[in-house]
């Protein structure tokens, strides 16, 4: 098992929390210095906030443990590729590494149906590596809007 899996087993843990929470079950984590400082899962429904999606609230987090609105050195595992909202903050962030599961060919904004990261207008641009614990990954949304459909 490689580095960027044995981080990913977090992120989908939050997932997991997600899902038991009846929440879309997506999980992100955030790293510095080879330690998590941030860990966060999908929480729309519960608090009735659109915004309120893993990565938003673990780029939060992390902004808040740094004391920094940059969090450069830091490197996001989420579970599921981020849509344009969490792929514009990532990229406010300036987080460096972003590390995702399931891809999104319907929203996701990572390379898939757009490209924030890595847009030539964009102020920073973030090293992006799809596809770590995929079938995970997808397997437990799969799951989840099967019970729901």
């Amino acid at each position: 098992m490689n580095t960027q899996e044995i981080w990913m087993k977090y992120a989908f843990k939050e997932a997991e929390k997600a899902f038991e929470k009846n929440e879309v079950p997506i999980g992100c984590i955030i790293t510095f210095q080879n330690t998590i400082i941030a860990k966060a899962h999908n929480q729309v429904e519960t608090l009735k906030d659109p915004t309120a999606h893993a990565e938003i609230m673990a780029i939060t987090s992390a902004a808040e443990y740094l004391q920094s609105k940059q969090l450069i050195g830091c490197s996001m595992y989420v579970t599921l590729e981020p849509c344009p909202m969490c792929a514009g903050a990532i990229v406010m962030a300036k987080i460096d590494n972003l590390y995702f599961g399931a891809y999104d060919n319907n929203f996701g904004a990572c390379g898939s149906a757009f490209n924030i990261t890595n847009n030539d207008k964009m102020n920073h641009k973030v090293n992006v590596y799809g596809g770590i614990m995929d079938k995970e990954c997808a397997g437990i949304l799969k799951s989840f809007f099967e019970v729901k459909r």
